[in-house]
């Protein structure tokens, strides 16, 4: 297939990786995963609770043959995505996950992967490939421990020694025979309990197992639903996604920083003033957020997460803010603002959540304003 043997043709693959911007570049077999029973124990749990899109698929995990038909090895690679450090949220501002502070890293990494397979392509011709980043059907932490980049931390987080865990993984599948990498098989976590101590939700039921229903990144991003009344204090101030588990590891301390433009943080996204949300309709939120990780929270859910980050704050100025998300279109942002609103004492915020239960249809919301003023 190729005139290269598995050693040298690895080498020119791993050479156009680093060339390409990748950091961290490992190779493995192209075997059933490692950790494909303790994913399958995760989704009994429900843990992944309404990403359904994992157990739709949970069969396809089984073995990488799955994403690429013929495949006989995978290419583990990393892009680091720290940056600066992030700004401490003022009153009215919300925190936004570091790796969401500028445009979409898809757009980047697949554009990325698209250009190592040419290389691939020059170097075997009769090599079949298939770039991806995190959207397959592939345990790509179980690959990349295989391809000896690195351990699953505590936090189910991938961490290498060198470089941390702040950093995006990607894989290329190919059918060509590789020279393939030591597993890493040490756990260098110890008896350090920093991120299971740190989570505000308790979203770690157990050192290694993330419950996905309590983590304040899946509550910000990919609860279609309103937040559970009993962990909107524990939001905080994220406005999307969360950082905590790896803010306080030991080993982010040194990790290295990115120069890539794509990268850096816009000027209003390290943090988010989140009053001026509320006046974004429908087209003026696809123009800001249509192509950063954002848009995928959508209007309503980002809105949601800014009416509970405010009444976290209880935000001197919010209440006008809130009462414009009181009257939105969107009953899910009205009942996230309705509990915001809840939350000060203040007479115009009362009045408004009165004025609005006497028109509101939606009973979800009618519940929530009821309770805001019993409070």
């Amino acid at each position: 297939m190729s005139s290269l043997d598995p050693h040298n043709l690895t080498r020119e693959i791993k050479a156009a990786a680093g060339r390409l911007g990748f950091d961290l570049v490992g190779v493995c077999a192209a075997v059933e995963p490692t950790g494909i029973s303790r994913f399958r124990q995760w989704l009994a749990a429900g843990h992944d609770g309404q990403m359904r899109y994992l157990a739709d698929r949970a069969e396809a995990y089984e073995h990488p043959q799955n994403v690429l038909d013929g495949v006989r090895s995978i290419v583990m690679l990393t892009m680091n995505y720290r940056t600066q450090p992030p700004r401490e949220p003022q009153s009215g501002e919300g925190r936004v996950s570091r790796y969401a502070w500028g445009d979409d890293y898809h757009d980047l990494i697949h554009d990325r992967l698209k250009q190592l397979k040419a290389a691939v392509a020059d170097l075997s011709p009769d090599a079949t490939c298939r770039g991806v980043i995190d959207t397959a059907p592939l345990l790509e932490r179980d690959y990349a421990q295989l391809a000896g980049l690195g351990w699953i931390g505590k936090n189910t987080m991938l961490i290498n020694r060198r470089r941390g865990s702040w950093f995006f993984l990607a894989a290329l599948l190919t059918d060509a025979v590789l020279e393939y990498d030591r597993p890493h098989e040490t756990d260098h976590c110890g008896t350090c309990r920093a991120c299971l101590d740190a989570c505000p939700t308790d979203a770690f039921p157990q050192p290694y197992v993330l419950d996905a229903r309590r983590c304040i990144s899946y509550l910000t991003i990919e609860l279609r639903e309103p937040v559970p009344s009993e962990l909107r204090e524990g939001v905080g101030d994220w406005l999307f996604g969360c950082d905590i588990c790896q803010e306080v590891c030991p080993w982010n301390r040194h990790a290295p920083v990115s120069e890539e433009p794509v990268f850096q943080p816009t000027d209003v996204s390290n943090p988010v003033d989140l009053a001026s949300l509320f006046q974004l309709d429908d087209a003026a939120f696809r123009q800001r957020f249509r192509h950063t990780p954002l848009w995928r929270s959508k209007r309503r859910g980002v809105l949601r997460n800014a009416a509970i980050v405010l009444g976290n704050q209880c935000a001197p100025g919010a209440v006008p803010a809130l009462i414009d998300g009181l009257n939105d279109e969107e009953p899910l942002v009205r009942g996230a603002s309705a509990w915001a609103l809840g939350r000060f004492d203040d007479q115009q915020a009362t009045e408004s959540l009165r004025s609005r239960h006497e028109v509101e249809t939606d009973e979800d919301v009618r519940q929530e304003i009821r309770r805001a003023l019993s409070c």
